[in-house]
């Protein structure tokens, strides 16, 4: 559980001054404070020292080595940790139990619970903890169990961390990242198993992140950490335990990717298909299957962030191929993939269209808990292929 005096102690010397003085102003504000101070309970869970134990190489001089997803967002929040000391991790089981999905692994050991915050179960309650410790000037790393309880904390992430940076006239950010699995799983049912991409990515204020590899996760995470804006940073449970290749650089303590910049995961010149997260990996195989059957040379770009949107890398994709294929595992109405097209409309790229670009997506149904109808659910390669075809009158 977060205790008073862990986030004192993280709290720089400058952000404890602010509320000071801002408590001093106000008698009221003062004597509830402390009212709250005499009357919440200590926490009762023993304190364990704050040591750093040596951390694991990133790298050796033997080049390209691979990582799971899972690895790489465990190293990225330890390398920012080490680097900055007012990132802090906290969320439900993340420090004791290694994290629902052992994300959060040997974090606590390295930092001790001041830094690695077991928290209630309560989303809205440590949402706003999350939020207000980033106004006052540190660095939260809020993990939730799943995306879908987050919305028990819409209102904390949309009107607290989303729009004070603006209302405040630039003179109050907001620098927590939300991160946690998102979309479809495997056997969760419908209220487990809803992409929110597009529902946060309607929003101004937030930066929305969307990661497929390991390097995504990693370069994207220390990005969205070091970042003044709040950050929903949308992972996927089903790539956690996939391995990528990971260069020299993607391994080094320095690697970030900037936050908005979309990336030409596979080069091609007759059709271009535009995916986030398992999509992007999905795509690629059928454009390996399309090119080895037919011939078609599919160009898959990642989009990596939904908001900032880079619209410019899909206009110069489009400008080459003359085709636009969009895939995302949310739902159709309002979707990334419905954003993504419109955009394209409205630009120089919809005089480069020799067809009316399309989109494939989830259901328009509550995700079933069947196996065989959650099958049908969501994209497959099949799918991707069997539509390309059509799109291209090859099938």
């Amino acid at each position: 559980m977060a205790t008073r005096a862990a986030l004192i102690r993280l709290a720089p010397a400058r952000a404890r001054s602010l509320t000071t003085s801002a408590a001093a102003r106000s008698p009221l504000a003062l004597a509830t404070a402390r009212s709250a101070l005499q009357t919440s309970p200590i926490a009762r869970v023993p304190r364990t020292p704050s040591v750093l134990i040596p951390r694991r190489g990133a790298s050796t001089d033997e080049g390209a080595q691979t990582m799971t997803v899972r690895d790489a967002l465990n190293t990225a929040m330890e390398e920012e940790m080490l680097r900055d000391d007012t990132v802090f991790v906290m969320g439900e089981e993340v420090a004791r139990y290694n994290g629902a999905y052992k994300v959060t692994k040997g974090l606590l050991d390295k930092f001790g619970e001041d830094r690695v915050i077991d928290t209630p179960i309560t989303e809205q309650g440590f949402a706003g903890l999350a939020v207000g410790a980033a106004f006052a000037g540190l660095r939260p790393v809020c993990e939730f169990m799943t995306w879908n309880f987050a919305m028990q904390a819409i209102d904390q992430i949309v009107n607290s961390a989303g729009k004070t940076y603006y209302m405040s006239g630039g003179n109050v950010p907001c620098p927590v990242t939300f991160r946690g699995p998102n979309g479809a799983a495997a056997g969760v049912a419908a209220q487990h198993s809803q992409c929110y991409a597009a529902w946060y990515g309607s929003i101004p204020g937030l930066k929305v992140v969307s990661p497929w590899s390991a390097a995504d996760a990693k370069g994207l995470l220390k990005a969205s950490i070091r970042d003044i804006n709040p950050v929903c940073f949308l992972e996927n449970e089903l790539l956690y335990g996939v391995s990528f290749p990971m260069t020299k650089e993607e391994m080094s303590d320095d690697f970030t990717i900037p936050l908005g910049k979309a990336k030409v995961e596979r080069e091609g010149t007759d059709l271009t298909i535009v995916a986030h997260s398992k999509a992007v990996g999905d795509s690629i195989q059928a454009a390996d299957i399309l090119e080895k059957e037919t011939g078609i040379k599919v160009e898959v770009v990642n989009l990596r962030s939904i908001r900032p949107l880079d619209i410019n890398t899909i206009i110069a994709s489009i400008k080459k191929t003359n085709h636009l294929i969009t895939v995302e595992g949310g739902f159709p109405a309002f979707g990334v993939g419905s954003e993504i097209i419109a955009q394209v409309c409205e630009s120089s790229a919809f005089d480069f269209l020799d067809a009316a670009p399309e989109r494939i997506t989830g259901a328009d149904v509550p995700t079933p808990y069947a196996e065989t109808l959650e099958t049908l659910a969501f994209p497959t390669q099949d799918l991707i292929v069997k539509t390309v075809k059509r799109h291209l009158y090859r099938s």
